[in-house]
């Protein structure tokens, strides 16, 4: 491919997975010889399993006690991958450059106080003024900072806070598309050249029963024991299994990148998204269109780093579409692997994609019994994200 000033590289990736923390472990993985095995908990949530954090030391990003204190872990998960990103990228120390830097994030609604919640709950079975009783309760157990905490857009706030990141800063909602914009925002405003570094990202804490719930209202969860995510059976439950990630990368213009010497993991040749209905075969339909840009590229050395949720008829309609639209291009489903990320399913996907490409792994299979040997290392990836309500992404990268 011809390069320009403004094509957009990955310069930077900080990735948060059950596998493990920062950039060394998620190599490993991809360059392993065997199908890496997940990491799950199935006892703490019960019948539900989800794939858990690491052991994570928090202040080897968030130096201040006080500031780890005053967020939850979806934040604190973001920011420290965050900063892993920023250090990646070799900008950490850098205060003009991060003073300049533009950000994306994609967030969910923060957490809840779980404890408050059951109080409400058990004490609006004893009365029956009970917007009294709402009114009282959250004027007196609420901490202070509950209500800034929890706002979406202060994980964009304390990444300013904590690591300086301080030019314009955005903050997208709306489950898995909202990691699909970010990503597709940041890319058009640097081949624009409306930024030349953009820090992007976001970050998913599966360890929470508020998530649990709203995801057991739509009766999506896997049940009992880790299943292989393209052999989930509807009578262990509707697939879907949640992973703690945090995923940010550094985008930048290729002449930003090459003015200060950077080392790039990868090209982003296309991002786009979409939402309507998927009746019809409008949803292939859709996909079709956003993966036209890899046609340009050789199938024996690309991978496919499928976002499947895991729901029993998206995830066969997009293997379906996969094997006649993207045919001879080995598949990677990694929510098996490091769980559903929601808003952070996309950047994940990125982050994988950019760290293969970037030391030419050979990607073992992550469900061997569905998923094909690659034959050569990978010099493209596609990243595929369908959003389990709504919402689909794809992204094409290449190698330098």
């Amino acid at each position: 491919m011809t390069k320009s000033a403004n094509d957009v590289v990955i310069t930077g990736v900080g990735i948060v997975t059950s596998q493990g923390v920062g950039v060394e472990p998620h190599v490993a993985l991809l360059s392993a010889a065997e199908p890496p095995k997940a990491r799950i908990e199935t006892e703490r949530f019960a019948p539900y399993p989800i794939h858990p954090l690491p052991e994570i030391d928090w202040s080897q990003q968030i130096a201040k006690r006080g500031d780890q204190r005053q967020m939850e872990n979806w934040q604190r998960l973001g920011v420290f991958a965050a900063g892993l990103a920023l250090d990646d990228a070799g900008l950490k120390d850098n205060p003009e450059a991060c003073g300049s830097m533009d950000m994306i994030v994609a967030a969910g609604g923060g957490e809840r106080d779980i404890n408050v919640d059951s109080l409400i709950v058990d004490e609006g079975l004893k009365r029956n003024d009970r917007e009294q009783l709402l009114n009282e309760k959250l004027t007196t157990e609420l901490r202070p900072t509950l209500f800034l905490a929890q706002l979406s857009n202060l994980l964009a706030g304390n990444i300013s806070i904590v690591h300086k990141v301080t030019g314009s800063s955005r903050t997208f909602m709306g489950e898995e598309a909202a990691g699909i914009s970010a990503f597709e925002t940041a890319f058009a405003r640097i081949k624009a050249g409306q930024s030349s570094h953009t820090l992007v990202g976001g970050a998913f804490s599966a360890e929470r029963m508020d998530i649990i719930l709203l995801i057991e209202a739509i009766q999506g969860h896997a049940l009992g024991d880790w299943h292989p995510i393209w052999s989930r059976k509807p009578e262990d439950g509707g697939g879907l299994i949640l992973g703690s990630v945090g995923a940010f990368l550094v985008l930048e213009s290729r002449q930003y990148a090459e003015a200060r010497g950077a080392r790039i993991y990868a090209s982003v040749e296309a991002i786009g998204g979409d939402r309507g209905s998927r009746q019809d075969g409008r949803l292939e339909a859709r996909l079709a269109d956003l993966a036209a840009p890899a046609a340009a590229f050789e199938p024996q050395s690309t991978v496919i780093f499928s976002g499947t949720s895991g729901f029993h008829d998206l995830a066969r309609r997009e293997k379906a579409f996969l094997e006649t639209k993207l045919a001879h291009r080995p598949v990677r489903a990694y929510g098996g692997i490091v769980g559903h990320g929601i808003e952070a399913q996309f950047p994940v996907g990125l982050a994988l994609a950019a760290l293969s490409l970037g030391h030419a792994a050979t990607v073992p299979p992550f469900d061997s019994g569905a998923e094909a040997a690659m034959t050569a290392p990978a010099k493209t990836a596609i990243v595929t994200t369908i959003g389990h309500a709504r919402g689909e992404g794809i992204a094409v990268l290449s190698a330098e």
